[in-house]
This record gives C-alpha cells, structure tokens and sequence, in this order.
C-alpha cells in the first residue's frame, strides 16, 4: 500500500483546523442596553430597571460571575460590647448574619451566571469518515477519508434577547434580594418591639410589686393599731398574686422575644442578649406625598418591571422564531478522487432550517403575549397596593404618635398623682383601701399601655419604612 503525501498532507491540515475552531468563533452579540421605566407607568415597552449590585453595569462575558463569592467568617457572638441593644444593632447584624439573604444571593447569582450560557454559540461539530480498504486496495485507489466541521448560527437577534431576558430575570432576583433585606429589616424591629415591651412590663412589675407590699405594710399597720379592718391586708395579698401571675407571662414573653431576635441574627436561640436601649421621642414623618413618591422605586416594583421586561424580551424571541437559522460547513473529501488530479475534495456549505411548523409559532407567540398582559397587570396591581399601603401605614403610625404624646403629657402624670392623693387620703382615712388598690391598677394599666403604644409606634414605623422601601426613623433612633 502506498498513501499519497499530496493526499495525507491536506487532511492533516483539516483534522487541525477543526481542532481549535472554536477559537475562531466570535462572542455573544451584546444585547442594546435598555433604560428603566418609572414605576408608576404602565409598561409598553421591553425596558430593564438599573442595575444592581448583583450584575455589574460592566458586565461582559468574560466576567467571573459564574465563580463563587469568597467565603466571609462571621464572628463568633457580634454583640460584644453592646450594653443597649438599638434597632440599628439588630438590622446591622441581621443584616449580616441572616442566612435567608444569602440563600437569595446564591440565587441571584446564579440567575447572573445564565447569560453567558444562552447568548454562546453552540460548540462546532467536527465528523470524520474514513474507507479502510482504501488503505491498501492497489496502487490506482488514494486512501479515502472525510473531515467536516460545521457551526450553527442563529437567526440574528435571537442570542440577544435570549441575553436580554436572562440579564432582566437576573435583575429581579436582584430586586428581591433587596425586598428580602426591607422585610429582615421589619421583622428585627418588630421583636425588638416585642422584646423592649417584655423588659418594660417587668420593670412595670417590680416597681407595682414594691407599691403593694408598702400598701400592705401600712394596712397591718393600720390593723394592729385597730384603724383598720383585716380584710384590707387580704386584699393587698390577692393583688401581690394577681401580680406574680403577670410576672410569668412577662418571663415568657421575654425569653420568647430573646429567642425570635437571635434566631434572626443567627445566634442559639437561648442565647443571652444585653437589655434593649430605651425609645425617645418620636421623628417627625415625611408628607405622605413624599413618602408615595419614595414607594414608587421599592425593590419589588422594580423587581415586577424587570419581570414584565423579560417576558417582553420572551415575546420578541418568539416572534423571531419564524426566522429560519442556519448552519455552515467546512469539508476536505477524500472519497472524491477527480479524474486528471481535478482538486474536489475541498467543500464548503450551507444548512437552514424550514418553519413550517407555524402553529407551534403561533401558539408560543400567543403564550408570550399572554405572559406579558399577565406581568403588566400584576405590575397595575402592585402600583395601586402600594399606594394603599403607604396610606394606611402612614396613618397608623401618625395614630400612635400622638397616643404615646398623650400619655406622656397627660395620663401618666394624672394617674401619678391620683395614686399619691389615695395615699395621703388611706393614711387619714379619708377612703377605703380598696379605692387605693383601683388607683393603683389603673396606674399600673396606664403604664403598660404608654408601653404598649410606644413598642406599637416602633412596629408601625417598622412597616411603613417597608412599604416606603427604605427606614423610616424610629423613637430615639
């Protein structure tokens, strides 16, 4: 058997060229950049809300989005040094801590890590086929092998909106990771809340604990001194069990509340914590027309125009899919021996596919637009929720401003004083001692409730600093 060189040679040269083809390939086409929509406007058009931390304004392909974030050490107990725990230490560490957040980071990112994925080419496909029996069927037979490489291109604009709907889909995960951070965020001061109102109470308690045994001590007195009647210590006995029933609740209260806070900061849940700060005076609120406004950029309205703009980007990839792709080629032929050494063993060509499928087209187009009414309602129907709940929020929160006002003004200083008076008066028994046991429960509740109106007032504004999209100032805060 012999084998031409002249034959062997170009072959070679083909097997090698495929072989790093894919080098030769350009990158994904770069979808135009699309500028966001206001909120508050219905969508018409494909539009992409600006970029967030999550995908890079540079972003390229090139970029190591697809690699894993370094990994981060959390310190062993952040609370360190704290003696009054603030609003602004249990956001800041569950802000760091929470595992919720990371769990929609991880998402996110993988979102991000799509793009690359959809708007590449597919790899080339290299084919070899080779007659055995060329190799030694004579002298007047050259041995005979094909060598094809071929790439398959899409229609244009296709591997663009692929990239576009991938880059908005990224984008609302995005957004949600940043509405996941508002409802953290609501959620810590909301046991804050819960956690100063259980402290509180019990400081209520202990303070009513040592009015009542001074209250029975002057009735003992008052009963040996034959002033007064026995039934007036009873009583006093009745409303210090009464009391140490609300000391049990008190305690449930707050260990539960403890163990809400470090659940959310990712600590035991039986872990200690220092007391929570006291709450000043209340910040003055925004205009609602502010605050309306402000609602309008929150993370997850942005999140539904991103939505609404991939499946925009859906709907025009689906129209394009009438469009026929198509494949090239690339061949040496060595089963064409020529007559008189004629050079056809060299081939170049071409593939497209026929739509002819056009029901399938149609449907996938009416899926599409259907989509995307779908997402454009969704984004009316969030627009006018949110308005509602600036609204509410807004006056719930303007509510308990002026209660807590009033009780500082006016109530508690009234049933301080009440309370003295019935002292002065039992002790010159002026009045039975069951009239200073009712001034002093209704003291008592009075507090609790100043309390209650002041852990209210933080929850409120708790919420309306979600329903806004960023923190509305809490008391003393």
């Amino acid at each position: 058997m012999r084998v031409s060189a002249a034959r062997i040679t170009p072959l070679a040269t083909a097997v090698c060229l495929a072989a790093c083809g894919c080098a030769s390939f350009s990158g994904p086409e770069e979808p135009a950049r699309l500028t966001p929509v206001p909120a508050t406007a219905r969508i018409a058009t494909t539009t992409l809300p600006p970029k967030s931390g999550v995908i890079p304004a540079s972003y390229r392909e090139e970029t190591s989005a697809h690699q894993p974030p370094p990994p981060t050490s959390l310190p062993s107990f952040p609370l360190d040094g704290v003696t009054a725990l603030t609003s602004e230490d249990v956001v800041r560490i569950v802000l760091e801590r929470n595992p919720t957040l990371d769990q929609m980071r991880a998402s996110a990112a993988a979102l991000v890590a799509r793009y690359p994925q959809v708007t590449s080419l597919d790899d080339p496909l290299l084919s070899f086929n080779t007659a055995p029996g060329s190799a030694w069927s004579g002298p007047n037979t050259e041995y005979a092998a094909r060598v094809e490489i071929s790439q398959k291109f899409l229609s244009p604009g296709k591997r663009g909106l692929k990239g576009t709907a991938a880059r908005a889909e990224a984008a609302a995960a995005a957004e949600d990771v940043e509405d996941a951070r508002l409802q953290l965020s609501e959620a810590s001061r909301f046991a804050l809340a819960d956690y100063f109102l259980a402290v509180k109470g019990s400081m209520v308690a202990e303070e009513n604990a040592k009015l009542l045994r001074e209250f029975r001590q002057n009735a003992e007195t008052r009963y040996k001194n034959g002033q007064g009647p026995q039934q007036d210590m009873l009583q006093a006995d009745v409303e210090i069990a009464r009391l140490e029933e609300r000391v049990v609740s008190l305690r449930r209260a707050r260990l539960v509340a403890i163990a809400r806070l470090n659940t959310l900061m990712h600590l035991p849940a039986d872990g200690l914590l220092p007391p929570p700060a006291d709450f000043g005076a209340s910040s003055v609120l925004p205009e609602v027309a502010r605050l309306r406004e402000l609602a309008t950029e929150r993370p997850d309205i942005r999140a539904a125009v991103s939505r609404a703009a991939a499946e925009e980007a859906t709907l025009a990839l689906a129209q394009k899919q009438y469009n026929p792709d198509f494949e090239t080629m690339a061949a040496y032929d060595g089963f064409w021996q020529g007559v008189n050494n004629r050079p056809l063993q060299w081939q170049v060509g071409a593939r497209v596919n026929i739509p002819l499928q056009i029901g399938r087209r149609n449907a996938a187009v009416d899926e599409a637009r259907a989509n995307v009414a779908r997402r454009r309602a969704e984004l009316a129907r969030l627009t006018d929720q949110v308005n509602f709940q600036v609204q509410e929020a807004f006056e719930q929160v303007r509510e308990t401003d002026e209660i807590v006002r009033l009780y500082e003004t006016k109530i508690l200083k009234t049933a301080e004083a009440n309370v003295k008076e019935g002292q002065t008066a039992y002790a010159n028994s002026k009045i039975p001692f069951l009239n200073l046991l009712d001034a002093q429960r209704n003291r008592v509740a009075l507090t609790d409730r100043y309390y209650e109106a002041v852990a209210e007032s933080v929850r409120r504004r708790a919420t309306l600093g979600r329903v806004v999209g960023e923190p509305i100032t809490a008391p003393g805060h």
